[in-house]
């Protein structure tokens, strides 16, 4: 590498409030500046664009790429990232999500980056699809690991599914976690802010409103609690597409005095800091941020087994595993941890070591940085910037 920098381009779909931008942004904001020159390529629309405007390193917004599969769109986008990464001549481009994931690996292939790089926060194939769209993601995805340097994954259970569909077969590959800040915060007034009593027994709930996180199963269990012990409040935090039909839910059953929906948030830690306990009830995860977040806190978890949370949460040790769709044992374990305050403590704090260490992002920044310079250093010299295509 010499006395050069290694230019390194990220991308991303868009710059939503999840666990995939966040620690993309953080990468990017705290690569060694005396190794690394940072840029971000990403669509436009998200709640972090102006965090990205304000960091570090540069950032150049593609509008055409959008979350949803727009054959046109997907075209122009693929297009104007292979022009921006033609101009940039990054060194390393390291793709996130499914959607950037695709298109931003088959546009550095064609502009010849000698490293291209993607991170697993999950598959864009998941079990609500058609066997058919299934098959068809499974395909792409095999196809795009053909065409990376290295893979990266967040999540034991995601990384022995692509094993097991054929995806990255004889790729070098990685187990990097998304990580967290392990320093928790120390104080909440969140009880105030929403006038809960200090002592009633909070549940919290962090993630989109969307199909994957699967709201409506937060508002089951909240009824199913609520319909034993009035007492308990829950908080929802995020927002999306399914945040209106939760919410009609909830209020047709009067229970919505217990419920705060609390929309985007920047003070999740706070929020955990002021809570009781942590419950998912998504159907299908990489590695969820917000369970990391909740063990950092010392919160015991009630969470769907699915995917990444089997990576870190033990059953009767940190927390409820729950089979998906059974939102009555998810409702039977919250109020067991009320009724039980010193396993739940307990139980939280065996979280909390079980993440140490492993989620801290800085450890996370530390070894992405040494990926890309040991994947920089195994590239044929004679490889670099033949574009595959020119227009």
């Amino acid at each position: 590498m010499g006395a050069d920098k290694l230019r390194v381009a990220h991308i991303i779909t868009q710059l939503e409030l999840g666990g995939a931008q966040r620690n993309t942004l953080y990468t990017l904001a705290h690569l060694d500046r005396n190794r690394f020159e940072p840029t971000l390529l990403c669509g436009p629309g998200g709640i972090l664009d102006e965090e990205a405007k304000g960091g570090n390193g540069s950032t150049i917004f593609i509008p055409a790429l959008v979350r949803p599969v727009r054959p046109l769109k997907d075209g122009l986008a693929l297009g104007w990232l292979y022009k921006h990464l033609r101009h940039l001549k990054p060194h390393i481009v390291h793709t996130h999500s499914s959607k950037a994931g695709i298109l931003g690996r088959v546009a550095a292939y064609l502009a010849g980056v000698p490293v291209i790089i993607h991170t697993f926060h999950g598959f864009g194939f998941t079990p609500g699809q058609s066997p058919r769209v299934r098959r068809f993601y499974i395909r792409l995805e095999r196809w795009c690991a053909h065409l990376s340097t290295h893979l990266i994954f967040v999540s034991e259970a995601n990384r022995q599914e692509a094993a097991e569909l054929g995806i990255g077969t004889g790729k070098p590959s990685s187990l990097i976690r998304s990580g967290i800040l392990l320093q928790p915060a120390k104080e909440s007034t969140i009880r105030e802010e929403l006038g809960i009593p200090k002592e009633a027994w909070v549940v919290t709930s962090v993630g989109n409103f969307k199909p994957q996180k699967n709201p409506l199963d937060l508002a089951k269990v909240a009824e199913q609690v609520l319909a034993e012990d009035r007492s308990i409040h829950f908080l929802l935090a995020g927002d999306g597409e399914l945040r209106k039909m939760v919410e009609t839910y909830v209020t047709a059953l009067e229970i919505a005095p217990n419920i705060h929906f609390l929309g985007w948030r920047q003070d999740v830690s706070q929020i955990l800091a002021g809570s009781n306990c942590f419950l998912l009830t998504s159907l299908w995860e990489g590695l969820p941020r917000a369970l990391v977040e909740a063990y950092a806190a010392g919160l015991p978890a009630v969470a769907y087994a699915v995917d990444g949370v089997r990576d870190i949460l033990r059953h009767n040790e940190t927390g409820f595993s729950v089979q998906p769709g059974d939102t009555a044992f998810a409702a039977q374990k919250i109020l067991w941890l009320k009724q039980h305050p010193e396993d739940a403590h307990r139980m939280g704090h065996e979280g909390g070591k079980n993440i140490a260490q492993e989620f801290d992002i800085d450890v996370m920044v530390r070894r992405q940085q040494d990926l890309y310079e040991s994947t920089w250093l195994a590239v044929p010299m004679k490889e670099y910037y033949e574009p595959r295509w020119s227009v």
